[in-house]
């Protein structure tokens, strides 16, 4: 049996480069199972620690961006942090919409150094809504506790107490400020500002209590719209003192039951343990009937949509107003269900949207529906009925 050759040299050497060539490669080239694709850093919308008390414990501000939209307290939040920017605020909502659930404890503080808590940066339009919380110990000379700055604040079951500031709160042009079951309790003017509570946009009361407060010299100081309604009980010496400006719509119909609807804290072990029973939403829409006006919403007037009728001082534009409007109804809450409002008269409406600050103004197309003039809307805002 014959042995086979052995391969020539050229044979061999070019075997050996492509091997050589195939690990060159195999070296260059990553493996996919070890190479994870770099993710770029998360953006950092809530920066701050709520371990304490349900609310951050230095000074943050808070976007539309924000990830955290609730903040559902279960201590006692003290501010006193070196941080706070004078003249500033400690909590500062510039844009978007937050709530704080109070679950009956106290934002307290800081004391003489900045606000508490602002609201909008003054063009853009900040929605904070505040609920079971008391506000003590806080503003100082010339500095509210809490500042409105074209944004909205809708306060339920409020105690502010023991604050020394000038005003308590202020509502700057072009904010809005809804408070309703509001206690003003042994507050005192620190500054020059005269008042408890100043406006220079939009204030409504439902159900509040003014007693012990000293060092001013009118319960409310504005040069806009303020509408009291529900029980409103001045004990405070001030009476029924208001430094007028603007338009006061005042249907109180008398003095509240003492310490109404105060907010009592629960032990901690419950706000941590216990599912709290819901509170059930004020019904308002139906109370616009008796001015012939109906509202729908697609699950109903309880379902937490909201309705105000407005006055020229409300609606806040000039022209709108020294055209002559009809009515005007603000429509805010659950909104987004689709609400349908319908007027008694004839005419054209307009729609103020609520979610630019100023209020942009646009024609609403309208329908007839038994003879009233209706519109549907799915945003919040305000429709104002105009003649033909």
């Amino acid at each position: 049996q014959k042995t086979p050759p052995p391969p020539p040299p050229h044979f061999l050497i070019k075997n050996v480069l492509l091997c050589f060539l195939f690990l060159i490669l195999f070296l260059a080239v990553p493996v996919q199972s070890q190479t994870a694709t770099p993710m770029p850093p998360a953006r950092l919308t809530n920066p701050t620690s709520m371990a304490a008390c349900g609310l951050p414990s230095t000074w943050a501000e808070f976007t539309s961006a924000a990830t955290v939209t609730t903040f559902n307290m279960t201590a006692d939040c003290t501010f006193n942090s070196w941080d706070v920017q004078t003249n500033f605020a400690f909590l500062y909502f510039s844009s978007g919409e937050f709530t704080i659930n109070g679950n009956g404890y106290s934002i307290i503080g800081p004391a003489g150094r900045s606000r508490a808590l602002l609201v909008g940066d003054g063009t853009v339009g900040a929605v904070l809504n505040l609920n079971d919380v008391t506000v003590r110990q806080a503003g100082a000379a010339g500095i509210e506790v809490i500042f409105v700055n074209a944004g909205r604040l809708n306060a339920r079951n409020v105690i502010f107490r023991d604050n020394n500031a000038v005003p308590v709160l202020s509502v700057a042009t072009g904010g809005q400020a809804y408070l309703e079951n509001a206690q003003f309790l042994n507050n005192h003017g620190a500054g020059s500002s005269p008042a408890v509570i100043g406006v220079s946009a939009l204030l409504s009361i439902t159900n509040g209590i003014f007693q012990g407060n000293t060092g001013f010299d009118y319960l409310i100081d504005f040069n806009n719209a303020v509408q009291l309604g529900g029980c409103i009980t001045r004990a405070d010496g001030l009476g029924n003192n208001q430094r007028a400006g603007g338009a006061l719509t005042d249907s109180s119909t008398g003095e509240c039951p003492p310490g109404f609807r105060t907010p009592k804290k629960k032990k901690k072990e419950e706000v941590l343990t216990a599912t709290p029973t819901p509170r059930p939403l004020a019904v308002t829409c139906p109370a616009l009937s008796q001015f012939g006006i109906a509202v729908h919403a697609t699950y109903g007037l309880a379902s937490g949509v909201q309705c105000q009728r407005l006055d020229g001082g409300g609606i806040g534009i000039q022209s709108i107003v020294e055209a002559g409007f009809i009515d005007a109804v603000d429509i805010w809450g659950y909104v987004e269900q689709g609400v349908e409002v319908c007027f008694p008269q004839p005419g054209r409406l307009l729609f103020l949207d609520a979610r630019t600050m100023p209020r942009s103004v646009a024609p609403l197309e309208s329908h007839i529906k038994n003879g009233m003039t209706c519109a549907s809307i799915a945003t919040p805002g305000s429709l104002v009925l105009m003649p033909s």
